[in-house]
C-alpha cells in the first residue's frame, strides 16, 4: 500500500519499531523527517495537539501511538502476521510491558550523563539542554528512575530477554511477532544510539544474537516525502468512515456515558500530556476516533488506543 506515510526521526527509537514492522511486512512507505522537540508545527496542524513520535497518515486519517500502528499494518498487510493466534493475548502483553517498564529503564539508562554526551556531542551546547527541557515537559508527574536503579534493572531485563531467545530465534519462536518489534527497539537505542554504555549488552550474548537477526529484518521499501506533501494529502483526502478504515472493530462501546458527536479531548494518560480536541465519531473496543477541522488540512480523523489515554468531554461539552 503506497499511501502510507511516516512522521518519524532516525534516533527515535519508536519510529525504529515501526520502521521495522513495515521492513517486516514488506510495506513501502513514505518518510517525513520531524523535528525531534516542540515545536513541530506541520505534526500539531494534523494532530491537533498529538506530539509523539511517530505518527503513520494514510489520506485525511492519522494514526497515533505505535501500538495502534502496529493494528493498521496488520490490517494493511496480514502476513506474515504480528500477533500469530496461539500468541494473540501474550505477544500484546509482553509488548506493553516492553514498550513501557522496559522503555524507560532503558532509555534512563541510555540518557544518564555520559551517554547524552555522546548523543549530543555533535550539536551545538543549547540543543542538549532543549532536549532535556522538552523531555521534561512531557514527563509531567512520571516518576523517572535515577541511571543507578535504571542500570539495575536493565541488567536483570537483558537476562531474562536472553533466556527466552536462548531457546528460540525470536522471543516466542521461530518468527516475530509485536512483543520482539517493542522489545527491539530501546536495546537499538543503546546499541546504536550510544554505543558507549552498549557494553550492557555483553553479558547477554544471546540478546546480541537476536538483535542481529532483528536488523536484519530492514525498514521495507521508504521513499522521502515532505511535511508539506503530506499536509497536501490530507486536505485533499477525505476521512475513512468509521468502520471503513484501518482499524477493524467499529461497533461504539460506551464506557464514559460520552455520545458520539459529543466535543471531547484524548490525552495521554502519563508521558506527552498534550491533549487533542475534536469530535468523537468512534469509540470501539480498542480505540477511540475524534473529527478535527483545520485551515491547512481540512478534515482529519485521528485515531487513539484506548489504553494509555484518557477520554473526557470538552469543556462546556
Amino acid at each position: 500500500m503506497s499511501g502510507l506515510i511516516l512522521h518519524h526521526y532516525p534516533s527515535s527509537p519508536f519510529s525504529e519499531k515501526i520502521r521495522l514492522a513495515l521492513g517486516y511486512k514488506k510495506l513501502a512507505w513514505k518518510s517525513v523527517i520531524i523535528p525531534a522537540i516542540m515545536p513541530k508545527p506541520d505534526v500539531i496542524a494534523l494532530t491537533g495537539g498529538y506530539r509523539k513520535t511517530p505518527i503513520m497518515q494514510v489520506g485525511a486519517d492519522v494514526y497515533c501511538d505505535t501500538a495502534l500502528i502496529c493494528d493498521v499494518l496488520e490490517h494493511v498487510e496480514p502476513e506474515p502476521t504480528l500477533y500469530p493466534p496461539h500468541l494473540k493475548g501474550v505477544s500484546r502483553v509482553f509488548a506493553q510491558w516492553a514498550d513501557g517498564t522496559l522503555f524507560w529503564a532503558a532509555m534512563a539508562y541510555n540518557l544518564q550523563p555520559r551517554g547524552a554526551a555522546q548523543v549530543f556531542s555533535k550539536a551545538p551546547p543549547e540543543a542538549a539542554k532543549a532536549f532535556s527541557e522538552d523531555r521534561k515537559a512531557m514527563s509531567g508527574a512520571m516518576i523517572r528512575l535515577r541511571p543507578a536503579d535504571a542500570t539495575c534493572a536493565y541488567r536483570s531485563y537483558l537476562r531474562r530477554i536472553a533466556h527466552m531467545v536462548e531457546e528460540h530465534d525470536f522471543l516466542f519462536g521461530t518468527d516475530p511477532c509485536v512483543a520482539d518489534f517493542a522489545t527491539y527497539h530501546p536495546l537499538w537505542y543503546t546499541r546504536v544510539q550510544v554505543p558507549l554504555l552498549a557494553d550492557i549488552l555483553n553479558a547477554t550474548p544471546a540478546v546480541a544474537e537476536w538483535m542481529d537477526r532483528m536488523a536484519a529484518i530492514g525498514h521495507g521499501g521508504m521513499s522521502p516525502f515532505t511535511a508539506a506533501d503530506a499536509i497536501t494529502v490530507a486536505h485533499g483526502a477525505e476521512p475513512m468512515p468509521p468502520g471503513q478504515n484501518l482499524l477493524i472493530d467499529s461497533a461504539f462501546q460506551d464506557d464514559h456515558g460520552i455520545a458520539l458527536g459529543t466535543p471531547v479531548t484524548v490525552t495521554a494518560e502519563s508521558f506527552g500530556p498534550e491533549p487533542t480536541a475534536g469530535v468523537l465519531v468512534a469509540a470501539t473496543r480498542t480505540h477511540y476516533t475524534l473529527l478535527r477541522e483545520g485551515p491547512r488540512t481540512g478534515a482529519v480523523h485521528v485515531h487513539f488506543p484506548r489504553i494509555g489515554y484518557v477520554l473526557r468531554k470538552a469543556e462546556g461539552a
